[in-house]
């Protein structure tokens, strides 16, 4: 019996789900597909939204010979096996060799794909999940075109399960029946990948329970078998530092419900490292000196977290994900570091003062320097020297934050320092 996923596989681009932004009427994938136009392409986007799909499709309406190769595996060699078969009567039309997951070929692979490329022995359509920009050659790039993929919604998802359901149905020797609403359980579970969908599908009809001479299965039993389906998560790629980049956007921007939200995705993976590090990240670039106790409640947020570990870690994580978004928000220490190597990274390196040094005089002791005066000597412990080199004259590196801290202290050196 064939495999329900490849029972369901869509024939024509109408049936595909989801990815109107490349399939609709009008866009430029379709017009390439429908005109029969042979050009190199390059499939970005998650597992499970159609990109072997299409590429079958396109296959069948070029009429050339679809290989499919997967980079995890495959070598150079296998290529070469495959080049064997053009102008036989095994690839008459050509051939359009479909080479998933092409980021596992290194430069030296990739490089050689481009000989059968230029000399029109294949057609390359290449998929990868992660950005193809960071991981592909850049001559390949050049002479491919680049489409991406985005994940199904649930309502781009249901008819895909739907039609998986009733297959299932109609190969089952029982009667198989299903509450209304586990499609969309399903759906809302698959997290945009439709491979994962329909292999729950399968999953929930080897595990249904007789019911009244029936198999039954209701939406809680749908929700318990997929409900970690939508955690498409690897900690290598790309959805990895999706994740910990949207965690820290939505504590920069102020908002705990996403920030528990992205921080709950992180941990359900089970990865426990990543956000503890992110957190102190974010309280010291983000919330800073607006709070400067926040990096110390943060730190004893982690440490505990690393103690008790997983499931009860999860609480003070959320603790310190919820203080950091709702916390007042200053970057001027990160603004005031990065602007400082700045300099130093484009030659500005002046000879430190040497009143500052760890000296007070050249070594033979005839040379009168400069006497370095100690602030706590003085009233308020100040006394104005210079401290930068004086190759920098007065660059100002810090500028106070508008946050309540900053702008007390503001004050109070504007008053030390008689600048009031």
């Amino acid at each position: 019996m064939r495999p329900l996923a490849d029972e369901i596989r869509p024939q024509s681009l109408d049936e595909v789900a989801g990815q109107k932004h490349l399939l609709g009427e009008g866009a430029l994938l379709r017009r390439l597909i429908e005109t029969g136009t042979s050009a190199n392409l390059i499939f970005y986007g998650p597992s499970g939204t159609g990109k072997t799909t299409i590429a079958n499709i396109i296959a069948k309406k070029t009429e050339k010979a679809l290989y499919h190769l997967n980079a995890t595996t495959a070598s150079l060699q296998d290529v070469k096996n495959i080049i064997a078969d053009v102008d036989t009567m095994m690839a008459p039309n050509g051939i359009l060799l479909y080479l998933d997951e092409i980021q596992y070929f290194n430069k030296k692979q990739q490089q050689s794909l481009l000989e059968f490329m230029e000399n029109g022995k294949i057609t390359l359509i290449a998929s990868t999940t992660e950005n193809p920009y960071f991981y592909i050659y850049n001559a390949l790039l050049s002479r491919s075109t680049v489409f991406e993929f985005k994940p199904l919604t649930a309502e781009e998802a249901i008819p895909a399960v739907v039609r998986a359901l009733e297959i299932t149905s109609k190969r089952s020797t029982l009667p198989f029946a299903w509450e209304d609403s586990v499609p969309l359980t399903i759906a809302r579970s698959c997290g945009g990948d439709v491979r994962k969908a329909i292999n729950a599908v399968d999953l929930l009809y080897q595990s249904a329970r007789p019911k009244g001479g029936t198999l039954y299965v209701s939406s809680e039993e749908a929700l318990q078998l997929a409900q970690r389906s939508a955690m498409r998560y690897d900690r290598e790629g790309d959805e990895h530092f999706d994740l910990l980049s949207a965690l820290q956007k939505s504590i920069r921007g102020s908002d705990p419900d996403a920030a528990v939200y992205y921080l709950g995705r992180l941990l359900v993976a089970g990865d426990l490292l990543s956000p503890c590090r992110r957190l102190l990240v974010i309280a010291a670039e983000d919330i800073g000196l607006a709070y400067p106790q926040a990096i110390v409640v943060t730190k004893a947020c982690v440490d505990a977290a690393l103690q008790i570990g997983l499931p009860e870690a999860r609480l003070p994580l959320a603790e310190a994900a919820v203080l950091l978004a709702t916390a007042p928000k200053s970057n001027s220490a990160h603004d005031a570091i990065n602007a400082a190597m700045a300099d130093i990274e484009s030659g500005k390196v002046g000879a430190i003062p040497r009143h500052l040094q760890n000296v007070h005089a050249d070594s033979a002791g005839t040379v009168k320097v400069p006497t370095y005066q100690y602030p706590h000597a003085f009233p308020n412990h100040y006394v104005k020297q210079r401290y930068l080199p004086e190759e920098l004259g007065d660059t100002v590196y810090y500028e106070f934050g508008d946050n309540k801290t900053e702008q007390a202290a503001k004050q109070y050196w504007a008053k030390i320092k008689g600048e009031t």
